[in-house]
């Protein structure tokens, strides 16, 4: 009922009927409808065409230009290493096994080679499972899409990116051939343990190339692309064997291989071959990679595809790992409750100054401080024989006897300094021979008094030592840090009748079209002249047969000296036989003791023996 009945004083119009007031209400819904429809159409193919502005502009196979890791060899052509922001090694289809892409194509993709780039069957029955299980638990993505995918578009998951995702892998399928597809597929696809492609996860995996793949090693690795974590045959080698068989039985439902194939593969497991990346080469390829920085830009690294071919071997590179690992276990063992100490060893060719071990830590996945080339430590008695070799440069007799006797020493300012040999032991007056075999301390003082520091400065200069050094008497105990790598280097002319050569790890560089550079060389440097050398050499192997060198003994034409820093802080053997260099040093990162005990002659020359009898018995 009206509230009133009094016409109002404003004009109105005549009432419009209720049918035609519907009418305009329908279609004023309608065209907002239609307007709405149209925006969304309008923002689909906005999105798409300014991601196809954005796209890399793939027309052909030549146009993929991923990211491809320097590959770092051995001496022998092995791979041992790889740099990498995508551990990815591009190998061309035709150089797989035929079996390797059908097995992805089996497990991934199995009307790949009759769809466009969709498959509507794998998308409704992927729908219909994931409706009937409540949650997302398969995908009907194909290998075009994934493809797709990680070229063109990521991973977020969006109904505007799915359908982008679609019409790019259409448009995909028209300008590549199923083969520059897979071939795209299957050195992109991220197959774990920082592997991207099949030949970095071979090598990964398995230590080999994809072309020397066995069929229970390509099942594995095409049961990876769904989640290479969950099925990780490191980690979840259970869940890993079950994709494994699931894959084989993919290829054997169509056709691919038979049956009892499938069977026989299968029952060989999981043959892993390691991680050759990590614990055992990661101290040397970061020292590759520092000297590549040298003369190519970081990325180069990254992209070119290099190879880099190095002087290391292998085989000494598992030898110098366990031998330092064994070491200082030992030194562990010996000290219970006390910190694992670390160590460091390189191996040099003598005549050449090539390396062929770097190990710069017990566990590179644990810490990658490279202990071999980055850490200076006090040498102790190991710098001692430069202090002869300055002598016998600079017109100090092998003949000559010195005083083995304790001595105090003004450093002004009535601070006195009592230097003592170790164990308070002296011999008296002794010729320099014999003092070097018996590392006194207070003898190395007197000839450093008698010649100078300034000799002894030149002679290490020369031997290539570039650390900065304490320009005092205290250089005559080894109190100026140096690195292991230049101190072994240095060791070297003793052995090779003076001849000095920087130390080098790279032979050359190689690009992917086959082109080499080669690693300009360390060029001969006649250090010390012969008869100074062969001295000191000759002292050396009287160290390690009479001297404080002992545990090092058992080898033929073995020289080396121990180097013991104050409260047992550094422990150090470097020596020579069998035209190898080695040195050898164990401590804490942070300074502390190793321990009552563990001397150079203790702690070190066991581990350099143990070492050397593996590495010349090759």
């Amino acid at each position: 009922m009206p509230l009133s009945t009094k016409p109002s004083e404003q004009t109105v119009s005549p009432a419009e009927p209720s049918s035609y007031r519907g009418r305009r209400l329908d279609e004023h819904h309608l065209t907002g409808l239609l307007l709405l429809i149209t925006a969304v159409v309008m923002m689909l193919i906005g999105t798409v065409l300014a991601w196809f502005m954005s796209l890399p502009d793939i027309r052909s196979v030549d146009d993929y230009q991923p990211l491809v890791a320097t590959l770092i060899l051995d001496r022998n052509n092995r791979p041992i290493d790889a740099i990498a922001k995508e551990f990815r090694i591009l190998v061309p289809y035709r150089n797989l096994p035929p079996l390797l892409p059908q097995a992805f194509v089996a497990a991934e993709d199995r009307r790949f080679w009759d769809h466009d780039g969709l498959d509507g069957w794998s998308i409704a029955r992927a729908a219909f499972n994931n409706l009937r299980s409540g949650r997302r638990s398969q995908g009907g993505s194909t290998i075009t899409q994934q493809v797709t995918r990680a070229l063109l578009l990521g991973r977020e998951k969006t109904f505007l990116r799915k359908a982008a995702e679609a019409v790019l892998s259409f448009r995909l399928e028209q300008v590549l051939t199923k083969e520059e597809i897979l071939y795209i597929y299957l050195n992109e696809i991220y197959l774990g343990e920082g592997a991207y492609g099949v030949e970095a996860a071979a090598r990964t995996y398995f230590g080999k190339r994809a072309a020397q793949l066995t069929l229970t090693e390509i099942a594995i690795l095409a049961g990876l692309p769904q989640s290479p974590s969950t099925y990780s045959p490191i980690k979840q080698p259970e869940a890993a064997r079950a994709r494994q068989r699931y894959v084989l039985n993919r290829m054997a439902e169509d056709g691919i291989i038979t049956d009892d194939t499938a069977r026989s593969a299968y029952e060989q497991g999981i043959p892993l071959a390691g991680n050759w990346r990590k614990a055992l080469n990661g101290y040397f390829g970061l020292y590759v990679r520092s000297q590549l920085l040298t003369r190519y830009p970081e990325t180069d690294l990254y992209r070119k595809g290099l190879s880099v071919a190095t002087t290391v071997d292998y085989q000494l590179q598992e030898q110098a790992a366990r031998a330092i690992q064994s070491g200082a276990a030992g030194i562990a063992q010996r000290h219970p409750g006390d910190p694992p100490p670390q160590g460091a060893l390189v191996a040099l060719d003598t005549e050449s100054g090539r390396i062929r071990a770097m190990i710069g830590g017990t566990d590179f996945t644990d810490n990658q401080y490279n202990r071999a080339v980055q850490a200076n430590r006090q040498p102790g008695s190991a710098f001692k024989p430069i202090i002869y070799a300055a002598a016998l440069t600079h017109g100090v007799s092998p003949e000559t006897v010195i005083s083995d006797t304790p001595i105090t020493l003004n450093r002004g300012n009535g601070n006195l300094w009592q230097p003592h040999n170790y164990n308070q032991k002296y011999y008296g007056p002794v010729p320099l021979a014999e003092a070097l075999i018996h590392s006194s301390n207070v003898a190395a003082i007197r000839l450093l008094q008698r010649i100078g520091v300034e000799p002894v400065l030149t002679v290490a200069r020369q031997l290539g030592v570039r650390t900065p050094l304490t320009a005092d008497l205290s250089l005559a105990l080894g109190t100026a840090p140096v690195s292991l790598l230049e101190l072994t280097a240095a060791y070297t002319a003793f052995a090779n009748q003076g001849v000095y050569h920087a130390p080098v790890g790279i032979t050359r560089v190689s690009r992917q079209a086959g082109q080499f550079t080669p690693w300009p060389q360390s060029p001969a440097n006649q250090a010390l002249p012969a008869e100074t050398a062969g001295w000191v050499h000759t002292t050396l192997n009287q160290v390690v047969q009479r001297g404080t060198g002992r545990n090092a003994a058992g080898i033929p034409g073995a020289s080396g000296k121990t180097g013991t820093t104050d409260n047992h802080v550094d422990a150090w053997f470097i020596g020579s036989a069998g035209g190898l260099t080695t040195g050898i040093w164990f401590g804490h990162d942070r300074g502390m003791s190793l321990g009552i005990g563990e001397t150079g002659g203790q702690a070190a020359a066991p581990v350099w023996k143990q070492f050397m009898l593996n590495a010349l018995r090759k």
